[in-house]
């Protein structure tokens, strides 16, 4: 290997550009999920008050996502605005996919309504980041 390659599961240049997408797009839905289990107990009851719980996760769901996006945008070139697109929109169906699975199995006790009006709606924030990253890639001069 040369000094100048890097290797790795997260290397942009070898790593198909769906699998990235989808690869970012599940560590974004998993480090928020884990990090919840610090907040519950057992029983699934708050550790700390439901409204800072919340704060957190949008914060470090936010975070993660910033920099996951900008990792991402690292080797694109070219059409930033539809790759902020395409990657939002992958994102969210993957992170509402993931949550619905856990809704509808019972493991997140609450109803299909009550998910989308508590977390669901959240992860549009998903698009609007990457496409605002998209738009200021592509205006950069």
């Amino acid at each position: 290997m040369n000094c100048g390659e890097t290797s790795g599961v997260l290397d942009g240049n070898s790593m198909n550009k769906y699998l990235k997408i989808v690869l970012f797009g599940f560590i974004l839905w998993l480090v928020p999920f884990i990090t919840s289990f610090l907040f519950v107990d057992a029983k699934g009851n708050f550790l700390i008050p439901e409204t800072f719980f919340k704060s957190i996760m949008i914060v470090l769901g936010s975070l993660v996502g910033v920099i996951l996006a900008v990792r991402y945008f690292k080797n694109i070139k070219s059409d930033f605005v539809t790759e902020g697109v395409l990657l939002g929109v992958i994102w969210l169906v993957i992170n509402l996919a993931m949550d619905i699975i856990f809704v509808s199995t019972g493991f997140f006790r609450m109803t299909l309504t009550q998910y989308f009006t508590d977390i669901g709606l959240r992860y549009l924030s998903m698009p609007i980041y990457t496409i605002g990253l998209g738009y200021a890639l592509k205006n950069r001069g």
